[in-house]
């Protein structure tokens, strides 16, 4: 049985909808008495009524763009026959959101997790191995495979030991602007929920970003007695007393195996839904991504914030098309003047490259139907839901308050993943249409996937079929449900697809500091 033609208007202001068959549809397929002039592939554009060159190309009710050329009803729409426009002005005066009518909070939704002494809550039960810098990454690579191998099996309320290795610490301008970046994202990393503060430090000894610059207050001259940090969760490779490598190895063995008694302590305890942190993130996306899997996430993001948790969205190049829309939504005018900054420090620092934010947009993204940025922004920002912007995080920095919060960070999946990180997220939502294996070792990734096909095709790497909104007939409302579900089930300790595979990117720190 042929499958019926199937456009998706999004906005009644649109003046083109998506294709949503498997497939796509062949030059001549009708819709509503449109004929397609050419086929088109899944997810990709066609116009509903004649287009002329410099006429407005709308989807989302924003105008994405401008047809180059004269465009028939029924034409395809790509980025060869479509002008990005230009970039919104970033200016004021900004003014408070109004919160949505009919919002009622959510009571009585919990979560199993791990309490700490600082009143954050961990989604797993992690020992973590950070580094100064890289020049120890394979010695603490190799412990790591020690400990797992050795200790872990006698300690089994603990669930991983990780190494939070990265590129950072040496042969870089470590007073320059913007060495702060990399250097606060290690620090709050190291205090993510998921390690209970019992963080690990392997030092190299001769490097730049020395302990005490790391963790001051653990290591600096004025160190606090108080912080889980200590003398007692460092080791020095370049001490003395390390004669050859196997001492090296000894000494990091025998400082985790302290650190794993005590997190072997741990028990998972009744949580209210108020201490989730979830980290919202798209990647390897298409123009069904803001159809099906990101609106859906939006409507759980919805239900995160009304039990009083805290929900992180970001990608500055991928809300800056639409930052309007952010202005008016946020809570205060100091809180629309910080987005506004954030987005004007930002398009410095790209202008620094001679590049802007076209160049975000991937060969993938193209050929999953998205022309350009504009495009793409529009369909991602829907994943943050409709409640007012609570706050915004500079990239590094740890959350402050709960609500819905905007971090400021690149759009690589791998940067923005590890600033979410160093935020203080404890469940990550990551959204795709193409695919992409991405996962952490640091927290669960709940993978969603915006077709029922790649859903099909990639069945042991995706968690969610968000594809079913447009191939079942399900509510963008119930699928949204259904994620806030399945957040709380991860949370609680149900393993994702990624963590039974074993699949974690490494970190990517972001370094707008010169490298020397």
């Amino acid at each position: 049985m042929t499958e019926p033609a199937l456009l998706i208007c999004i906005n009644p202001a649109d003046n083109v909808a998506v294709v949503g068959n498997d497939g796509g549809l062949e030059k001549g397929a009708t819709v509503d008495g449109l004929t397609l002039r050419q086929p088109v592939p899944q997810a990709h554009k066609v116009a509903l009524a004649p287009l002329s060159a410099g006429d407005p190309v709308r989807r989302y009710g924003a105008v994405i763009g401008y047809a180059a050329e004269a465009i028939p009803a029924g034409g395809w729409i790509h980025d060869f026959n479509i002008q990005i426009p230009p970039a919104s002005e970033l200016k004021g005066p900004p003014t408070a959101a109004q919160a949505p009518t009919n919002v009622e909070p959510l009571a009585g939704y919990a979560f199993q997790g791990f309490r700490n002494e600082d009143g954050s809550v961990g989604t797993r039960n992690i020992l973590a191995i950070t580094n100064t810098v890289q020049c120890v990454s394979g010695i603490v690579g190799h412990a790591v495979e020690r400990i797992r191998r050795e200790l872990l099996p006698r300690f089994p309320h603990v669930d991983d030991v990780i190494a939070l290795d990265h590129t950072y610490g040496c042969g870089v301008a470590i007073d320059a602007p913007g060495a702060e970046i990399p250097i606060r994202t290690l620090r709050n990393i190291a205090r993510n929920p998921n390690f209970a503060g019992s963080t690990m430090v392997v030092s190299l000894g001769c490097e730049k970003l020395q302990p005490s610059r790391l963790f001051p207050e653990a290591f600096g001259a004025s160190a606090e007695k108080s912080d889980s940090l200590g003398a007692a969760s460092l080791v020095t490779l370049q001490d003395e007393t390390h004669i050859g490598f196997e001492a090296m190895i000894s000494s990091i063995l025998r400082t985790a195996e302290r650190q794993l008694v005590q997190l072997d302590n741990r028990r998972r305890q009744n949580c209210p839904a108020s201490d989730l942190v979830v980290g919202l993130q798209c990647g390897g996306s298409d123009a069904l991504s803001g159809v099906t899997a990101n609106p859906a996430l939006g409507r759980a993001a919805d239900l995160v914030v009304r039990a009083g948790g805290t929900v992180i969205f970001s990608e500055v190049t991928e809300v800056r098309d639409g930052i309007d829309q952010l202005v008016r939504r946020a809570a205060s005018p100091g809180i629309a003047e910080e987005l506004l900054r954030q987005m004007e420090w930002y398009d410095r620092y790209l202008s620094l490259g001679q590049t802007d934010r076209s160049a975000n947009t991937t060969p993938g993204n193209k050929r999953g139907g998205l022309s350009n940025i504009v495009e793409k922004a529009m369909g991602s920002i829907i994943k943050s839901g409709s409640m007012p912007v609570n706050g915004v995080i500079p990239p590094g920095e740890r959350a402050k308050g709960n609500g819905l919060l905007f971090a400021a960070t690149p759009a690589s999946d791998f940067i923005c993943g590890t600033l979410q990180l160093a935020a203080g997220m404890n469940v990550h939502v990551f959204t795709t249409g193409r695919g992409t294996p991405y996962g952490l070792a640091e927290v669960p990734v709940i993978k969603v996937a915006s077709r029922s096909e790649l859903a099909t095709r990639w069945h042991d790497l995706m968690d969610m079929d968000a594809g079913r909104i447009v191939s079942a007939g399900e509510t963008i409302e119930s699928m949204g449900r259904s994620m806030f579900d399945k957040i709380l089930a991860v949370a609680s300790g149900e393993r994702t697809c990624a963590e039974r595979l074993g699949l974690r990117n490494q970190l990517a720190l972001f370094n707008p500091g010169p490298v020397t």
